[in-house]
């Protein structure tokens, strides 16, 4: 005979105390992240970009590995994303897989910047690389650039010249030649005075990529101006105290990563400036983040 548990009107109201306490929590902790996000752009939509480094095809393998970890993140955080360009490595490898030379995503949703902000800079993979022959320890780079989407009102306060613009179109294509259409649809925008160049292949009109390109474009010109204020800055403070220093300020380089994932001889990711560290290495691959980017939110 099975004994029922008899639950008491006490042990419910206590049960019920619990929860909403959890929930208080909860909500607290969001209000508090909030309160971090507060920086100009912080509640915009992003475009995130991954540049495979040092590495060959262990390097593409991993831009590749880090676009699924930011694709799973975006996903729990109910944000949308769309690819807007991507370039891809040579074939080869366990299974032919493809890697990714390059790749810029759109991520939509409320404080998207403002939670990806601070994963721009090198992230460092150790494994036993899994195109080598031999099964030999790798160490790949890849660096990640994360821009905010400028409002209107800030693009028209950067001047472009329309003779300073030169575009360039062509068939948008993936791997082992698949194409988006029979079009030249694709359409890349070089900025001839600074060199900066985007590319936008997502549509199948090439109208629609040029908007997407020079909303890209726009992004990436504020952040150089952001970039050369803070040189002047330095350039200014360097000649007041008349000594030589190094530049600590710098943009992220390849030798300067911000985070580390080793999946040999042991399991860890580390985040080397806000020190937090998991073995939980699978799980922050399938975009498990919120204990760096909470962290990396509360450090700034």
């Amino acid at each position: 005979m099975e004994l029922t548990k008899i639950v008491s009107p006490e042990d419910e109201l206590v049960d019920e105390i619990k929860q909403r306490l959890d929930n208080l929590e909860q909500r607290i902790k969001q209000e508090e992240i909030r309160v971090y996000l507060s920086g100009k752009y912080d509640k915009r939509n992003a475009i995130l970009s991954i540049y495979a480094g040092a590495g060959g095809q262990d390097a593409e393998d991993w831009a590749t590995m880090l676009l699924r970890m930011y694709e799973r993140f975006c996903q729990r955080k109910g944000f949308k994303t769309k690819i807007l360009h991507q370039s891809f490595g040579q074939g080869g490898g366990p299974e032919g897989r493809i890697g990714i030379k390059q790749v810029t995503m759109e991520i939509k949703g409320k404080y998207a910047y403002g939670f990806l902000k601070n994963e721009s800079g090198v992230h460092r993979l150790v494994r036993l690389s899994p195109f080598s022959a031999q099964n030999l320890r790798h160490t790949s780079f890849a660096l990640v650039e994360v821009l905010p989407e400028l409002p209107s009102s800030e693009c028209l306060k950067i001047k472009i010249r329309p003779e300073d613009i030169k575009m360039e179109t062509f068939r948008a294509s993936g791997p082992g030649g698949q194409y988006v259409n029979r079009r030249e649809s694709a359409v890349r925008l070089i900025h001839i005075p600074t060199g900066i160049r985007v590319t936008c292949q997502s549509e199948r009109l090439q109208g629609l990529n040029r908007q997407k390109a020079e909303a890209l474009l726009y992004a990436k010109l504020y952040q150089h101006q952001i970039l050369a204020q803070k040189e002047e800055l330095k350039k200014i403070k360097d000649s007041q105290k008349k000594t030589s220093s190094t530049d600590q300020n710098s943009s992220a380089s390849w030798g300067n990563q911000i985070r580390s994932y080793i999946l040999h001889p042991y399991k860890l990711v580390k985040d080397h400036r806000t020190k937090i560290e998991t073995t939980k290495v699978e799980e922050v691959l399938d975009g498990d983040l919120n204990g760096f980017i909470e962290a990396e939110i509360k450090l700034k």
